[in-house]
């Protein structure tokens, strides 16, 4: 009973400061993604092919979640956005703490769109609110279909699914029929876009789709035309 209590007050505590999180960041119009997925999934080779297509057309930074390096944060920070590291020294997923703290190095008065880009886990993230607007989990077509059944809180709890890396898709084993059949029936509200960073294929469906996202939180001020 006294693990079930601690649980509990760390996910107490948690969506306490997630909340304060959530009032600060709705009040400056912010739009926020926390980004989930496996390790491997090119969570961050998609999130650098975004900031390339959004960059002038809205104000980005990123949150850089990762276990102990700074790999990650360094390609986005060649992008030209602001970004802060966490290192969470072996934690499977960051926390309302961890964001409140990384709150206070960004301009917020400056930023349309944050990013979070969670630790690659499939299992602990989906556990912790941490502020955003959507979840966005990304899954790569080398991972296998199976993943949506196997880990569903995540999948669940997800307002889109990037399925990643479908250039690869001949090369695999993976069933998009059974993928579509097993979303369908976790989470039916959930949009799915189908994007290769290699081929270039989707990110501009996906961008708009963001963009939309984004002008709807800041209340028709934004435009991403060319």
């Amino acid at each position: 009973m006294s693990e079930i209590k601690v649980v509990a007050n760390i996910l107490h505590t948690n969506e306490e400061i997630t909340s304060q999180n959530k009032r600060l960041l709705d009040e400056k119009g912010i739009y926020v993604i926390n980004m989930m997925s496996s390790p491997g999934s090119g969570k961050t080779s998609l999130l650098e092919r975004i900031i390339s297509k959004l960059k002038g057309k809205v104000s980005i930074a990123v949150i850089e979640g990762d276990l102990y390096t700074t790999k990650d944060a360094e390609r986005i920070e060649a992008q030209g956005v602001p970004v802060v590291q966490i290192n969470t020294g072996g934690a499977c997923h960051l926390d309302g703490k961890m964001i409140k703290g990384s709150l206070d190095s960004l301009n917020l008065d400056d930023v349309d769109l944050l990013v979070i880009e969670n630790v690659g886990n499939l299992v602990c993230p989906a556990a912790f609110d941490l502020g955003e607007d959507i979840k966005i989990t990304v899954l790569s077509t080398a991972e296998g279909n199976d993943k949506p059944l196997k880990y569903p809180r995540m999948f669940e709890n997800s307002g889109a699914v990037i399925l990643n890396k479908i250039d690869l898709l001949e090369l695999t084993n993976f069933n998009k029929e059974e993928f579509y059949q097993d979303m369908n029936s976790l989470n039916v509200h959930a949009n799915i876009f189908e994007t290769s960073c290699v081929k270039d294929q989707g990110i501009d469906e996906l961008c708009s789709w963001l963009c939309q996202q984004i002008d709807n939180k800041k209340g028709g001020n934004v435009s991403c035309q060319e």
